[in-house]
Parts: structure tokens; sequence; C-alpha cells
């Protein structure tokens, strides 16, 4: 069984080809998976060898429609709730986190429970909890409906109100100007947030910063990329599912940084040959939730068009992985298995990729 971890946080170099007409993929380099979603996919494909199938995922494990399906094949049972879940099975809880509610209903259900939320993502929600202590009205910067705000609001739903975009910021309404802190989605847009975060504090002059950057590297790291290869680009295109919330805007990024069209497809065979007529470059990326299996077969489909040349673009190294939740590894090295994945090596006086990204 070919693994979707692993091999998709650090692909292999694609070898770069001349192009005897000169039509060619411009490769953004990083894409793909981050390093939370990595974990998550890991933590399902490996409770399912050790404790065997079904293994029960409480939402989609990550956004991404080849991944679900995959895992759904291999035993995988995706529920929208815990109360969809046999009292006493194994449930493990998606990358985007989740509230205490949700927790508390687990356990009412005597339900054991690998928690794969990014750690990311924890963070936030520890900061939510560490402000709403201190009774900050706490700004969450996002989206409604998104399974991360969720979690997050749920950690103090009385402290937190999401402001989904600047369109909403006239509306914001707090009990002490003074006392007011922004948190964020941690899978948005870099200039989005900041656009949003700087008309709060013309409304809220003392608005305070998160203690560090919500902003996921990997989401940043991936804008970079398209931002770079967009204005030499006739079409971008991007490979992620439409739930994605960072694949969909990476192609906003593309076409607001200079990319002739944009388009989002889950697979190779989504790609429409008019989109293509009369151009000479495409440049080529995907979302943080999307294995390089994925990029690898729309590479092939655009040589078949006559794209032959590939050309990285990169403007970042990832070396980031974390480790699988703590229940998992204790009960793999109990069983004798590994209990974690091998790290990419460092190079010799290499800062972390959040810091050179």
């Amino acid at each position: 069984m070919t693994s979707l971890a692993g091999a998709s946080a650090f692909p292999a170099p694609v070898a770069a080809e001349p192009s005897p007409d000169g039509r060619r993929i411009l490769l953004a380099t990083p894409r793909g998976y981050c390093a939370g979603v990595d974990r998550a996919v890991d933590a399902v494909e490996k409770a399912l060898e050790l404790y065997g199938a079904p293994v029960y995922v409480r939402k989609e494990i990550v956004h991404n429609k080849f991944v679900v399906e995959t895992l759904s094949q291999r035993g995988a049972v995706f529920v929208a709730e815990t109360d969809e879940v046999p009292e006493g099975a194994r449930v493990v809880f998606s990358a985007h986190g989740v509230s205490p509610a949700v927790h508390a209903q687990a356990a009412a259900r005597n339900l054991a429970t690998i928690d794969a939320t990014c750690p990311l993502v924890t963070k936030v929600h520890k900061e939510a909890v560490r402000f709403a202590s201190d009774d900050y009205d706490i700004l969450l910067i996002g989206h409604d409906g998104h399974e991360e705000v969720e979690g997050t609001q749920g950690e103090a739903p009385e402290h937190i109100q999401v402001v989904n975009g600047p369109h909403e910021v006239d509306q914001v309404q707090v009990r002490d100007p003074e006392k007011v802190i922004w948190l964020s989605q941690t899978t948005l847009s870099v200039d989005e947030t900041m656009t949003t975060v700087n008309l709060l504090r013309q409304r809220f002059p003392h608005l305070q910063d998160p203690p560090s950057d919500d902003i996921c590297y990997a989401t940043q790291n991936r804008q970079v990329a398209v931002k770079k290869l967009a204005p030499d680009a006739d079409v971008v295109i991007v490979v992620g599912s439409a739930n994605s919330s960072n694949s969909v805007r990476l192609v906003e990024v593309a076409l607001e940084a200079g990319a002739g069209a944009a388009y989002r497809v889950d697979k190779a065979d989504e790609i429409d040959p008019a989109w293509l007529t009369g151009a000479t470059t495409v440049g080529l990326t995907s979302g943080a939730s999307v294995p390089e299996i994925l990029v690898r077969t729309v590479v092939e489909r655009l040589q078949e068009l006559g794209f032959t040349g590939v050309e990285e673009v990169r403007t970042a190294t990832e070396d980031i992985m974390f480790s699988l939740p703590k229940n998992l590894r204790a009960d793999l090295k109990g069983a004798g298995g590994q209990p974690d994945r091998p790290r990419r090596p460092r190079r010799a006086g290499a800062r972390p990729a959040a810091a050179r990204a």
C-alpha cells in the first residue's frame, strides 16, 4: 500500500527539461502538503495499520477529495459528527481542530480519540483560551462555517466573534476598545488578513496583535511562490479541492500577481485544453492538502498537451515535520512499529523553514 504521507510533504525534485518550442511549465516550490496535513494523513494511515478497519474520522481529515476517497477505500469511515461513531469505537479528529464540546461528546460516548489537529491550529486555540481568561474581546478573522474557525470559536464562544473580511469590520462591536485582540484562521491569505486587521485598527487603535504570527508558514510560502511565477505565466493551474480555503486563495493570488488566467482542478483530467490556447508558459502549484501524486499527473498531462519544458521556481525550502499524536505514537511503539516518520536532513546552518520563508 502506497502511503499518501511522507513523500508528499518532501517531494522529490521534478527533472528540469528543455522545450524545443519554448512551451514550458513553471513548477512552484514549495507546493502541496504542509507538515500538519502530512501528520494528519499519516495518523489515519498508521491507525488503520495498527488497529485495523474501520477507523472513524470526524469530518474530512484534510480538505482534499482524492485523499478522502483513498483513505475511505482503505477502511476509514468519515462522519459529520461524533454521534455517528459507534459507542466505544476509535475516532480521529481532523487537522482543522475541534472545540472542547466535541472532545466532551467523544468522552461521553467512550470513544478512543486520536487528535490530529495541526499544532499550528492548536497554538491558536491556546491563544484564544489565554486571552479569554484575561477577559479580552477576540476578533477571529476567518470564514464562518470553516471547521478550523468552528473549533477555535468553540474554545471561548462568549469572547470570540468571527470577522469574515474587510466588509464586516464596520459591524464589529466590543465591550472595551482597550481590551481587544485579533486572531486568524491559519489558512488565510496574508494580504487579506492584514487588510482586515488594518481596518479593525482604525476602529480600535488599541487592537493587539497575537503573540506570534497565526498565518501558517505553508500558506504564506505557497502564496509567495505563486506570486513569483505568476507574472511570467499565461495560465496558472492550482491543484486542490473546492473546499480547500488555501487552494481557492492560490487562484486569486495568481490573478492578483499578474497571471493571464488561473484555474483550480482536483486532478489532471479536469484541465480543459482550451485554457491553454495561445499559451507558452503554464504555472503550476498545489494547495497544502494536495498529495504530490496529483501534481505529477498534471505535469504529465501538460506535457501531453505540448508543455514539455519544466522549470522549478523555488522561494523557500521547508523541512518542518510534526510528531504524530502522542497516544498513537505510544501504541505504535508498544506494538513494535515505527512511532514517527523520518525527517528531512537539515542543511548545516539552516534555519527552520518558517523563519526562512
